[in-house]
């Protein structure tokens, strides 16, 4: 692992790295804020999974969390949404290639050599974090936006027991059943829809999955609400489920970052309550 910058921000360290990636085979990047504490001490950790287009860049400056982080004292890891480089295949289209690994482990070729995203998130990245930085790996959350979303939902709900708490910010709830999921789980994974269903988090708490409790923000003038996130699936799913959801409809707001930073405070402080020691 090396360290490609840090910053003091918050009386914490803001920091960007990057290492070769065994899952993906290619260098990987991602963000670690760490706030002040003492030597010795570990923190709980909020995993943030950003959306289509994104890098670990976006949610790091655009997101605002460092002040909530730092009061709260939560280290706020953020990874890239896919692998990068020359040798990486991509697609012209912005939801679908680099920047919009959507958190699967590719089986299609091209793209099963390197677009190992899950794998990325659930085991390697976190085997690195646990040995590198100060977390508590016993206190885990995981949220995440749009694309991230529906990664921070899949996650959570595929490891049961890993993460005391999980939120999300207008996410792609059900990926079987919006034009970009079936882009993307087509392209990846191919054609038979079973092989879908374990990126589907609507598809997972009708199978059985479960979470404690959910928070979801989404801002009703999301242009993309009606056709691609489908939030009332969700609603729908945890209800029949009996999962504690709060889905919080924003009026007013939409699909950018400027409705993330907007509640972004909120969702740590949800976080840390729930990962208090």
């Amino acid at each position: 692992m090396e360290r490609v910058s840090e910053s003091l921000c918050f009386g914490g360290s803001q920091g960007v790295y990057t290492h070769l990636s065994s899952a993906t085979g290619t260098p990987m990047t991602f963000q670690v804020y760490v706030p002040a504490h003492t030597p010795g001490e570990k923190l709980p950790v909020l995993w943030w999974l950003s959306g289509l287009t994104c890098t670990h860049e976006n949610a790091m400056i655009k997101c605002h969390y460092h002040r909530a982080c730092a009061e709260h004292r939560v280290i706020l890891v953020g990874p890239d949404t896919s692998p990068r480089g020359d040798d990486v295949p991509d697609d012209p289209a912005y939801d679908f290639g680099k920047g919009a690994g959507f958190y699967v482990d590719a089986t299609q070729q091209p793209w099963s050599q390197h677009f190992r995203m899950r794998t990325y998130i659930e085991q390697e990245l976190p085997a690195l974090i646990a040995e590198a930085f100060p977390v508590d790996m016993q206190r885990q959350g995981i949220s995440g936006h749009s694309m991230g979303g529906h990664g921070a939902l899949t996650v959570s709900l595929r490891n049961p027991g890993r993460f005391r708490s999980t939120s999300a910010f207008a996410p792609i709830v059900s990926p079987i059943n919006c034009p970009w999921g079936q882009k993307a789980l087509g392209g990846y994974l191919g054609d038979d829809i079973v092989a879908w269903q374990p990126y589907d988090a609507c598809a997972l708490i009708k199978q059985g999955a479960r979470i404690p409790e959910l928070l979801v923000d989404q801002g009703t003038a999301d242009n993309f609400l009606d056709v691609e996130l489908k939030t009332h699936l969700l609603d729908e799913a945890c209800r029949s489920a009996n999962i504690a959801a709060t889905i919080r409809m924003q009026e007013g707001y939409d699909h950018s970052y400027f409705f993330v930073s907007s509640f972004i405070d909120d969702h740590v402080a949800w976080h840390a309550e729930r990962l208090k020691g």
